[in-house]
């Protein structure tokens, strides 16, 4: 690698830290996309002058043909997936973007094993096989996370021994690792390596309620960092190596925020099957009371006769693609005088950063958006508190039933409001499986509907009144 390769490498890498440093702000997040694709533009270029064919020779021109094919190719597909997919389904998009890393991991590897000769040096050999390795549990287990995403399987999948079956996978991937490292380079080897990886991925992801989705693909996200930045020490691409561990860092530091807002471990997280335990202790948290429905022209006047009005997006607010008439709502009510703000829970929506995405469409002041920590300390001084579609993040349960599953998990607080008003299609429960207790609260109503008509009727009546 010549100096001015290794100067575009170094380029790329700044442009990678800067780009995640703007990421952290809705106001630069657009900027930090720009930023971090250019540095990637960059690592590209300086990567096609160091292609060399078999003997050292330069490339043929059919091989330039299926380079440049294959990047116009993944173009074309990730900006049309960018373009057409839905703010519900950004995590399953999420997810296969992530197994399509962890795959090239893993194949970049494999290829680079198959030129190993018994002169490579055991680092390298092990790198190859750890970036293999990890980038195929990602690859396979993002397979069944988009799965799960989409509905087709969003129960945990158990099965007796199933930890048992899980490590004699992982020690028997072990073992051909091992083997292969201490010279036998056969592909064989390489191939039932990669089928035992990629078997591992899918039982360590089967048993892991949908609910749980988000970290683990958070988790997956972190392990295809983990394999790129493997891949780089073998090949020597430093830009391999900082972009790879960015991913891996940032991916790890995600998944533990998101069990810290979830007050559970890691461990639990990936063990406890955690959709099936709530299954079963369901009528053990089981409220008492009656629900007490709200027709949209009382809504309405709560919601005008209100000094502050603070609303709690969640999924279902994404699912009806209802941000532009909450922020005509909001709009609405600030002409009144009304002092409207955004309550954000971390894991509200499917993942963190959904809501934030969602309201920012409709272009929602960001000043508006308050963190979960932050507004309830203020939650007994909200005269309205307007829930869109959350069910999980503001059941109190979560603070006053200790055998509920979701105890200790942090809310927002929302039953300390005056009034709360909780939209919804149904009574039906959340990703946690749980009855929510704030729905039969004395000071809580029901307002049944699809969120974006119940929405678009509330702003006509507060217009009106």
């Amino acid at each position: 690698m010549n100096m001015i390769t290794a100067l575009i490498f170094l380029i790329a890498s700044v442009l990678f830290i800067v780009g995640i440093k703007l990421l952290a702000s809705p106001k630069t997040a657009r900027q930090g996309n720009l930023v971090a694709g250019l540095g990637m533009v960059l690592a590209l270029l300086a990567v096609l002058p160091l292609m060399q064919g078999p003997h050292g020779t330069g490339v043929s021109l059919w091989k330039w043909f299926l380079i440049f094919a294959g990047i116009v190719i993944g173009l074309i597909v990730g900006a049309a997936g960018a373009y057409r997919v839905k703010m519900t389904s950004m995590p399953q998009m999420v997810a296969l973007f992530n197994g399509a890393g962890g795959g090239a991991a893993a194949l970049v590897a494999a290829i680079e094993f198959a030129h190993v000769t018994q002169a490579a040096s055991t680092m390298f050999v092990v790198a190859m096989l750890s970036a293999a390795m990890i980038g195929a549990v990602s690859l396979s287990g993002s397979i069944i996370a988009f799965y799960k995403l989409e509905g087709h399987f969003d129960k945990p999948v158990t099965y007796p021994a199933q930890q048992v079956l899980n490590g004699v996978l992982f020690v028997l991937s072990v073992l051909l690792a091992i083997a292969m490292a201490a010279g036998s380079h056969s592909m064989v080897l390489m191939v039932l390596f990669l089928v035992l990886a990629l078997a591992l991925g899918v039982l360590m992801v089967l048993p892991i309620g949908g609910a749980d989705m988000p970290v683990v693909i958070s988790l997956l996200n972190s392990f295809t960092g983990l394999a790129v930045a493997a891949d780089g020490f073998a090949i020597n691409n430093i830009a391999m190596v900082i972009a790879g561990t960015l991913v891996g860092s940032s991916g790890t530091l995600l998944t533990l925020a998101m069990c810290k807002a979830m007050n559970r471990p890691v461990t639990n997280v990936l063990f406890s099957a955690f959709g099936k335990v709530n299954g079963a202790s369901a009528d053990a948290v089981a409220a008492t009371g009656s629900v007490r429905p709200v027709q949209s022209d009382e809504a309405a006047m709560l919601l005008s006769v209100a000094s502050r009005v603070v609303i709690v997006p969640g999924y279902g607010l994404a699912v009806a693609q209802a941000q532009h008439q909450v922020r005509q709502l909001a709009d609405e009510l600030a002409k009144k005088g009304v002092e409207v703000s955004y309550a954000i829970h971390p894991v509200a929506g499917r993942m963190p950063g959904h809501m934030n995405v969602l309201l920012a469409e409709a272009d929602v002041p960001y000043d508006q958006l308050i963190e979960m920590d932050e507004i309830n300390p203020e939650m007994d001084r909200v005269d309205v508190c307007l829930i869109i579609g959350a069910n999980d993040v503001v059941n109190p349960a979560a603070r006053e039933d200790k055998s509920s599953p979701i105890y200790g998990m942090p809310i927002i607080e929302a039953e300390k409001a005056g009034t709360v008003i909780v939209m919804k299609r149904s009574m039906g429960k959340g990703f946690a499986g749980i009855e929510n207790a704030l729905f039969l609260r004395d000071n809580c109503r029901m307002l049944f509907g699809d969120a974006k008509a119940s929405l678009q009727e509330l702003v006509t009546l507060v217009k009106a009144g």
